[in-house]
């Protein structure tokens, strides 16, 4: 996996102050979209100890909400085992405490159909997902960038099999 920035003290990705990992690789080219230089998956650097040390690093800080993975997409299918490594091996053993938001083109309803993804699911906390449409552009919306995009409570989506969305 390629990634092409981590921001540190973020707050328009999620709630509260948080770090952004800035993945490569995006298939899903939105017209007007904020970051086309992510779309390709070869773009970027190799995400390496140095990016783990990093986001440690950050997230060890106590003002820090939690991670925020984002783009290009972090559930292209060719980032996706990458991400639940993190997840799995780096975010939920040393920081439990802190939340774990995505923002994915892809939507609720498909990710649950993929092994992977649905592991991913299921140890995040938010899903942003759906497109970016420049036509449903909606800048009064809080987290998104058009109303088609849904910013899904995951565990309480899960526990009532359907989707619901986060209070702000």
């Amino acid at each position: 996996m390629n990634y092409h920035n981590i921001t540190h003290e973020d707050m328009l990705n999620g709630d509260g102050l948080r770090v952004v990992l800035w993945v490569a690789g995006c298939n899903h080219y939105c017209k007007n979209c904020q970051n086309p230089i992510t779309w390709d998956i070869n773009g970027g650097i190799p995400f390496d100890k140095n990016a783990i040390k990093e986001i440690v690093e950050e997230l060890s800080k106590d003002y820090c909400s939690g991670i925020t993975f984002s783009g290009g997409d972090p559930l292209h299918p060719y980032n996706r085992k990458e991400i639940l490594n993190i997840i799995e091996n780096v975010i939920k053993p040393y920081f439990p405490n802190k939340t774990i938001w995505i923002y994915t083109g892809y939507k609720w309803e498909e990710l649950l159909n993929d092994m992977v993804c649905n592991k991913i699911i299921k140890l995040i906390d938010v899903l942003v997902d759906g497109e970016y449409i420049q036509e449903l552009n909606s800048p009064d919306k809080h987290w998104v960038g058009s109303s088609n995009q849904r910013v899904i409570d995951c565990k309480k989506s899960l526990a009532e099999n359907k989707v619901i969305l986060k209070e702000d």
